[in-house]
């Protein structure tokens, strides 16, 4: 005879292997719940059993074992996290030390009204440069030629057509021409001070500029002092 007891342990080591694929946090607490509850059922049914058929010991071994493994595995889960934590704490210090400083990133200015100036990288053997810029959306709005002695390039905030460009985001690529023939296109690098260092949700770390702007760490290309 199968005790129900024996068959809801069973089930219960059933969800903790189902579990073991999902979502750190959500597997960490059915794992756990569902231990104690494993031991509170085998509890009963050792206090319960029927003396005329005793809990099968290999079986009762067997469950004791399983369930041994899997607190393990919810101890060695919250080690994992916490070292996970710490280290996102160490890298949010390192990057304590570039808060005041300039860091170089992928050009993009929230734009007011005042011209942008970049100092633009050509590709090598390039002997004349455009500038494009383009809006939050990605169109196009203005082309500004400069040559490879050019030492900056200035965006003084006008569309291809002499107007205003609107207030908003912009992003700059700097494309390298040479004889007529456009060799490289990259994107603009622009040098921003970094106001703040912040870890997101989802465990990167983001530097907050002094435009406002949220830039991924893993973006910077340079540091130099402010």
């Amino acid at each position: 005879m199968t005790d129900p007891l024996t068959v809801q342990s069973t089930q219960a080591a059933a969800a903790v292997r189902g579990n073991s694929g999902a979502d750190t946090g959500s597997a960490l607490s059915a794992v756990t719940s569902d231990f104690e509850t494993f031991l509170k059922m085998l509890t009963a049914q050792a206090k319960y059993q029927d003396p005329l058929e005793p809990i099968d010991s290999t079986e009762y071994a067997a469950q004791l074992a399983q369930f041994s493994m899997v607190e393990q595995q919810v101890q060695t889960n919250d080690i994992l996290a916490a070292l996970v934590s710490d280290m996102g704490r160490s890298g949010l210090t390192s990057l304590g030390g570039w808060i005041g400083m300039q860091v170089r990133s992928p050009a993009q200015v929230n734009f007011a009204g005042e011209p942008v100036t970049l100092t633009p990288d050509l590709a090598p053997g390039a002997l004349d440069g455009v500038l494009v810029v383009s809006s939050g959306t990605g169109q196009t709005v203005r082309r500004v030629e400069f040559s490879s002695t050019d030492a900056s390039v200035t965006w003084d905030g006008l569309m291809q057509d002499g107007t205003n460009a609107p207030f908003g985001s912009y992003s700059f690529q700097v494309e390298s021409w040479r004889e007529g023939s456009r060799i490289d296109t990259a994107p603009a690098q622009q040098y921003d001070r970094v106001r703040e260092a912040q870890i997101t949700a989802d465990g990167a770390t983001s530097l907050v500029l002094e435009d406002g702007r949220v830039i991924s760490a893993e973006a910077v290309t340079a540091l130099r002092s402010g």
